[in-house]
């Protein structure tokens, strides 16, 4: 607003013929359908009047509002990007207050969905994934689908307190239902961290170069959702196994922390991998702990259909 006064103040004091070029403005300004409406419902303004509220109403009529003559949001034409002005008149004085235009509040609504929807190491095309965007006309997704919908409709209760556990084949989709899942939680202001297990791994390994280990495992185990895609394509350790993803799967079964999986394992074949370390040692037990607490956090949905990497 200042700006645009100021700018008008010393126009005025510089130009010679003021008074013609204030006649001008004047006479544009009072035949403009808006600003006429904004006067028809003050009758009491008077030529005086407006003469003093004449800034403001330069100020109002040669911004954009609702968007109507800005092409996006980088480039709105106003003097406060994203803000469309709104007249309030007290009295016989007209005030200018900025609302949030539509384009802006997309993008701050895009933005804070993205600060709800961590990745470690996952593609942008999942991370903009879509429930509406599922095959739905695939008979062979059709029960995945079910349990997704069926979730998204538990949010709230305690129901929600148990994720998936999405297996299948190569290409499927599996990794899209996660991210799928994830922004409609975003969108219901619920965090979520998605994780690529084999980097996932690395990750944690690297990890004890810097001490930072503990803290990155009490972050996923308390995010409000944690979702592993892949899970079995990682060569384990036992340290892992047991230390890392037994401690975080143990903490948020307690808690009762849904946690969302996708595999080309079964969990009873997740189970075979798991028993054998990448130094071919082999302790069905301690895999089968991991199996239980996975159930105990998640539910197994089988999914299937065609390869969309393929397509």
């Amino acid at each position: 607003m200042e700006p645009i006064q100021a700018s008008l103040k010393k126009w005025m004091r510089e130009n010679k013929n003021f008074q013609e070029n204030f006649n001008h403005i004047k006479k544009e300004l009072l035949r403009d359908p808006e600003i006429s409406n904004i006067l028809s419902n003050n009758p009491e303004f008077t030529s005086s009047d407006i003469d003093k509220n004449l800034m403001k109403l330069y100020e109002y009529r040669s911004q954009s509002k609702n968007c109507a003559d800005c092409p996006s949001l980088d480039k709105c034409i106003n003097m406060l990007p994203g803000y469309t002005p709104q007249v309030l008149v007290e009295g016989k004085d007209v005030h200018l207050t900025y609302d949030k235009c539509k384009k802006k509040i997309q993008r701050d609504e895009q933005q804070k969905k993205e600060t709800l929807v961590k990745s470690l190491y996952m593609p942008k095309d999942i991370l903009e994934a879509s429930i509406d965007d599922l095959d739905h006309h695939e008979l062979d997704r059709h029960d995945a689908i079910r349990e997704v919908l069926s979730y998204v409709q538990s949010i709230g209760t305690n129901k929600a307190e148990k994720g998936l556990y999405f297996y299948g084949p190569f290409g499927v989709g599996k990794t899209y239902f996660l991210g799928a899942i994830a922004n409609e939680l975003a969108d219901r202001n619920i965090s979520s961290m998605l994780i690529y297990m084999p980097e996932f791994v690395r990750e944690m390994k690297s990890s004890l170069k810097d001490d930072s280990v503990n803290t990155k495992i009490e972050y996923f185990k308390k995010v409000q959702v944690l979702m592993i895609d892949d899970i079995g394509a990682e060569s384990l350790s036992a340290w892992f196994r047991d230390e890392i993803l037994g401690s975080i799967l143990q903490y948020r079964m307690m808690e009762r922390l849904p946690v969302f999986f996708s595999s080309n394992y079964s969990l009873k074949q997740l189970e075979q991998h798991l028993a054998t370390s990448n130094r071919g040692d082999t302790d069905l037990v301690k895999a089968g702990r991991i199996i239980e607490r996975i159930k105990q956090v998640s539910k197994e949905v089988p999914l299937f259909g065609l390869n969309r990497r393929d397509l």
